[in-house]
């Protein structure tokens, strides 16, 4: 495969002093860390802080400009520590604050910036609050920080209302005493009740302790979730997963959210240095998931429309142009996104195989030429695929448990990193991985990659070398599309042009200038290959 062609000029001048650049987030190619599986220090078999540090530099070479970490916070681990039981601590299996506060230093120093997970629409069940909730009984004031209710019917023994977990089964469990709390998640994830002044005033005393310690700005966990509608009505069908981000539901995107948000902005503007709020909203529409971003707001929001839309050069110009549209009236930079650590990785979900990596090597071109901000999920860069044959035995998500809900194969997208050597753990760590790590991922390895022009390390690292040095590309609102085949894609932006053929064979499209960049061979300019695309400079 040709990849990098010609070397991009710059006098743009574009800092990389991450405390020096206004708006660093309106352009941002930001790196997701999911810490139990990005590298091990200890030989424990579970990625670490310390772990994360030591990788830094590898970040720093990639091109990234901030490094989004998932939650480390102290958790029984119910839900891969999305069941926070104490905000301002760390679980001893990532480390220790001493730590955090060394990634974060040592991150500064290498120009990264730093992005938290914060989880403020429930907590764990091991919660001090609800613990005492619970033992207090009915009538306890700390209930009131929770959504406690009698059950329905003569005796009680039915769940107030007909609302789902989004894990399966029924939002509500009945406790000793006979009262019900809701928890749109596992059991062991309680939601907060957003209405009560306590609850507020907590997470605004959180987000000040994490500024404090010099991050630059929280991913927000179900942020679309906080606020329920009054008198949590019933939702009349059963089925309700179907129906997310499709339909307006009582327990999701209230439009009271947004004064919780306003007060947050007011928080985060108050330090130094663009700190941020990204919001995890799955809303109907591109227009529902732009009013987080109003100026008063946040500052950006996961654009999963696009994430979901398929390899179909129609649909895919279609979510683009939604996209920028809905942004552009509220001021936001638009997002890309193609996985995380809750969603099949993008090359299995592309069909697996050659066909599968071809598409997503593709797919990143595209997503990094596109004006705004870009989010890479860790292991993306090397074209992990999805791991699809984990024994049930070693299995962790919590819908998988319950057999029912989401999937309940969020575990695949999870496996560790291979970093280094021919065997397993292939450099991970000492102590083997919490997930077993397939056989034939020693070609896959950072140092496998590294080097080659081939590999897919190497396509994302030109990519992300040529992004920030072009003039035309990063932060903007608008794409000027080109005329193109059926199947292909092709817009411009400045001097810049990026053309796309999502088809299976290959298409003869005039070559628009000098090819800078390449995710498959690229042997006549005006022949585009399947399933390729071209960045092109003049």
């Amino acid at each position: 495969m040709t990849q990098h062609l010609a070397t991009a000029s710059s006098s743009s001048g574009l800092p990389t002093d991450t405390g020096t650049l206004p708006g660093w987030w309106r352009e941002a190619v930001i790196y997701q860390v999911y810490p139990r599986s990005f590298a091990d220090s200890n030989g424990d078999g579970m990625g670490d802080l310390e772990g994360i540090r030591s990788r830094l530099p590898y970040l720093k070479e990639l091109g990234v400009d901030a490094v989004w970490l998932s939650p480390f916070y102290a958790s029984p681990q119910a839900d891969a520590g999305y069941d926070v039981a104490d905000y301002r601590a760390i679980d001893p299996m990532f480390g220790t604050l001493h730590d955090a506060d060394a990634v974060i230093r040592e991150a500064h120093a290498l120009d990264l910036r730093i992005i938290v997970d914060l989880v403020p629409n429930h907590c764990s069940d091991q919660h001090e609050w609800f613990k005492q909730a619970l033992r207090e009984g009915p009538g306890s004031p700390l209930r009131e920080r929770f959504h406690f209710r009698p059950g329905a019917g003569e005796d009680g023994t039915e769940p107030p209302n007909d609302w789902e977990s989004i894990f399966g089964g029924p939002a509500w469990t009945r406790v000793a005493d006979g009262e019900w709390y809701l928890h749109l998640f596992a059991p062991e994830q309680p939601d907060f009740n957003w209405e009560h002044p306590a609850v507020q005033d907590e997470f605004r005393s959180i987000l000040r302790f994490w500024l404090d310690l010099g991050v630059d700005g929280f991913r927000i966990d179900v942020a679309h979730g906080l606020v329920k509608a009054p008198g949590l009505p019933d939702l009349g069908r059963g089925g309700q997963l179907k129906l997310l981000g499709n339909q307006v539901l009582p327990f999701f995107d209230q439009d009271g959210v947004h004064e919780i948000y306003r007060s947050w902005r007011t928080v985060l503007d108050e330090y130094a240095g663009d700190r941020i709020g990204v919001a995890e909203a799955w809303t109907p529409s591109a227009e529902r998931t732009a009013m987080y971003l109003r100026s008063d707001e946040l500052h950006q929001a996961f654009n999963f429309h696009y994430l979901n839309t398929g390899w179909d050069a129609r649909a895919l110009r279609a979510t683009i142009d939604d996209s920028l549209d809905a942004m552009r009236p509220v001021g936001a930079p638009t997002t890309w996104v193609l996985s995380n650590h809750d969603v099949v990785r993008h090359v299995t979900r592309f069909g697996g195989g050659v066909r599968g990596l071809a598409r997503a090597r593709a797919a990143a071109l595209l997503m990094l030429a596109l004006p705004g901000s870009a989010y890479v999920y860790q292991g993306e860069e090397l074209g992990l695929p999805e791991v699809v044959d984990l024994p049930d035995s070693v299995r962790q998500d919590p819908a998988f448990a319950r057999g029912e809900g989401q999937d309940g194969l969020r575990d695949g997208c999870r496996v560790p990193l291979p970093w280094s050597g021919t065997q397993a753990p292939y450099g991970f760590g000492d102590g083997g991985s919490w997930l077993p790590q397939p056989a034939d991922w020693a070609g896959l390895s950072v140092a496998a990659q590294t080097g080659d022009p081939h590999s897919t390390l190497e396509l994302y690292r030109a990519a992300l070398r040529i992004r920030r040095a072009h003039p035309a590309l990063g932060a903007g609102d608008a794409v000027e599309w080109l005329e193109a085949p059926e199947g292909v894609l092709a817009f411009r932006r400045g001097d810049f042009t990026c053309t796309v053929n999502t088809t299976d064979e290959p298409v003869r499209i005039p070559a628009p200038g000098t090819a800078l960049l390449s995710s498959g061979d690229l042997a006549d300019p005006d022949v585009l290959a399947p399933d390729t695309a071209v960045w092109w400079r003049g």
